[in-house]
């Protein structure tokens, strides 16, 4: 029996170029933004499109009576959990931004670090201004969220020759070690550089606020690759504007950031647009990702990368 599929490419010689030729017993829509195929009633598998909400492609889902999987190409899936139906699976694209995500939150750390963004303001003035820039070398690291992508940004440090890096996760662990979320203060306590790199759930939303802000050392960069949520702005704000810390986000609450939010001109601050998975590193890794899924799909082999079921 023939399983649907929707995929979000401009048509079949487009995925065929990207993913290759399609399992046999599947047969696929392709859609982009817009209006979504008319198999609505019959689509078992749904890719999600890149950077998309779910809505408004799930508007419908009650009318998809037969989807039994939703694959997405980001880490994070928070945004979609409310929309599932039981039985119905859940899977994220964990290890394809590893790279990409982990280069971003370095080069975040070290732009903020050695005032690479306050040379650039001088740029179209042609202003020739020195400053002492700081150094990763040296510096205690803490990630906070130690996964796979922690661990690359962990990887990437080696070269920098930091101080230490400590490690917090929701559980501890052993080699290396990590540290339990209860520890979460006190390990801040002990971070010249700080990297969010968790995921956004009902136990990490608001996770850094003001008492996790205040346990900060006086001068240490917060950096926030994970979700805006992670972080209460508010207090984010008033820390900074205080001095005491500073920030690189690549995500941010709300996000967009407004035009007119203090964290845009606010000295030590420096804010990139959701740009963690954004690299060309990105297309040969999640294209493995749905050609692999696809074949497990279509011999009805269990999933990989299932965040809920």
């Amino acid at each position: 029996m023939t399983k649907r599929v929707w995929l979000p490419f401009e048509d079949e010689a487009a995925a065929v170029a990207a993913i290759g030729p399609l399992p046999d017993g599947v047969a696929a829509d392709y859609y982009r933004a817009g209006e979504l195929p008319s198999t609505v009633a019959e689509v078992e598998f749904l890719v999600a499109p890149y950077m998309a909400p779910p809505l408004p492609l799930l508007e419908r889902i009650a009318e998809m009576t037969s989807l039994r999987a939703i694959q997405l190409q980001s880490a994070g899936y928070d945004n979609y959990l409310p929309f599932l139906r039981p039985g119905m699976a859940l899977s994220n694209a964990a290890g394809v931004h590893d790279t990409a995500t982990a280069e971003l939150a370095v080069a975040l750390a070290l732009v903020n670090l050695r005032k690479l963004d306050r040379f650039a303001r001088n740029m179209p003035e042609g202003r020739w201004q020195l400053e002492v820039g700081e150094s990763l070398a040296d510096k205690r690291v803490l990630i906070v969220g130690y996964g796979r992508i922690g661990a690359a940004i962990e990887r990437r440090l080696a070269g920098f020759e930091v101080a230490s890096v400590a490690r917090v996760a929701r559980s501890s662990r052993t080699e290396p070690e990590v540290h339990p979320v209860g520890e979460l203060r006190q390990q801040l306590a002990q971070a010249d550089v700080v990297f969010l790199i968790t995921p956004l759930t009902p136990q990490t939303e608001g996770l850094i606020g003001a008492a996790e802000l205040a346990a900060m050392p006086d001068g240490a960069l917060l950096v926030n690759a994970s979700r805006g949520k992670v972080v209460d702005t508010e207090a984010l704000v008033d820390a900074v504007r205080d001095g005491r810390i500073r920030a690189s986000l690549d995500v941010t609450d709300p996000e967009p950031l407004p035009p007119d939010h203090p964290l845009w001109t606010m000295p030590g601050v420096f804010v990139s647009p959701h740009v963690g998975g954004q690299a060309d590193a990105f297309h040969p890794r999640i294209h493995r990702l749905l050609k692999e899924q696809l074949a497990r799909f279509a011999a009805g082999d269990p999933l990989v990368n299932v965040v809920s079921e």
